[in-house]
């Protein structure tokens, strides 16, 4: 046995090893890698890919480095910009206010499309994704009060199923307000009603301005923001420097002179004038008398609302300046 292992020439082992090879790797041309245990590997041609060879990008600092920083800038921008959380979109009632609103914020009015159709149905879709946005909807319920009531809870509802995070109602004007309370026998509560409205719409907040009456925050079940214009009409009369002694504040009836009265005391505490009105209806009112002095001074009215402006006019009679609030 010895001698046969012995006797295996060198010529004979190297055609067994390049048989060996040419079974694994046909017509292929290799090369030997010595191991250090003396196990040799043999390595092929590398492997081919259907997408084609993966390969690891240099990254050059000199290069690299200045655009990305400016793509870094340009995606800053283009998320201030454009990616803004903040949403303001306006309804059909105001929108010269919905834009000064906007440029006040420094903002762009969301564009939204709002029709009628032939028979009167109003049709609201937006024009922009709102999804995970903080939207404010501008749109007071003024005269056709029914008609941009109605725009308001479609526009909650478009921005309720387009996925808002929030939704806010901004009503300047709060219609039904007025019907806060039953003051005869089987009457509405309308401003419970349109309050049950706009929550079930899908509003997650309202904001409101000088509401008829406080107790109407109470008729919603979701926070109310109520804000006053008081100090903006009190910087206004202030820049029309008017002397003290020749000021009146009037109020237009008796469940106002506590408005009124408020409304003095900022005015270095000016003197209260009363209309004293007797109401036979539904915008029918009769002036009675006039509680006050105020022939030959400015008269300031105070007033959360004008209907048929019959205390206006009652007031002509007696005053020299007049500024209506």
């Amino acid at each position: 046995m010895t001698s046969l292992l012995h006797s295996a020439s060198p010529s004979s082992l190297a055609s067994r090893e390049s048989l060996r090879t040419r079974t694994f790797l046909p017509n292929r041309s290799c090369s030997r890698i010595a191991a250090p245990n003396g196990v040799r590997c043999n390595v092929g041609e590398p492997l081919k890919y259907a997408n084609g060879k993966p390969s690891t990008p240099l990254l050059k600092t000199e290069e690299m480095a200045p655009n990305f920083l400016a793509t870094e800038k340009h995606l800053v921008n283009a998320t201030t910009k454009n990616d803004t959380r903040l949403r303001i979109f306006s309804g059909t009632a105001n929108p010269a206010l919905s834009q000064e609103i906007a440029c006040n914020m420094g903002l762009e009015l969301g564009k939204i499309k709002i029709k009628r159709f032939a028979d009167g149905e109003i049709y609201v879709q937006l024009q922009e994704s709102v999804r995970g946005c903080d939207v404010y909807l501008v749109q007071p319920t003024c005269p056709p009060a029914n008609e941009n009531l109605m725009e308001l809870l479609i526009m909650i509802d478009a921005c309720r199923r387009a996925s808002a995070k929030n939704i806010t109602a901004v009503i300047p004007y709060f219609g039904y307000a007025r019907a806060d309370r039953k003051t005869q026998g089987r009457e509405s509560i309308a401003a419970k009603l349109v309050a049950n409205l706009i929550t079930e719409a899908g509003a997650n907040r309202v904001l409101a301005c000088d509401l008829h009456s406080g107790q109407s925050m109470g008729y919603f079940d979701i926070p109310v923001d109520h804000v006053y214009g008081q100090p903006v009409i009190l910087d206004y009369l202030a820049s029309k420097t008017i002397c003290s002694d020749d000021l009146v504040v009037v109020s237009p009836d008796v469940g106002g002179v506590a408005r009124a009265r408020a409304f003095a005391k900022k005015l270095s505490d000016a003197p209260l004038a009363i209309v004293d009105k007797r109401r036979h209806g539904h915008n029918v009112a009769e002036v009675m008398n006039l509680i006050g002095d105020v022939k030959g001074k400015v008269a300031v009215m105070v007033d959360d609302m004008i209907d048929t402006a019959a205390s206006k006019c009652f007031l002509e009679a007696w005053r020299s300046g007049l500024f209506l609030i």
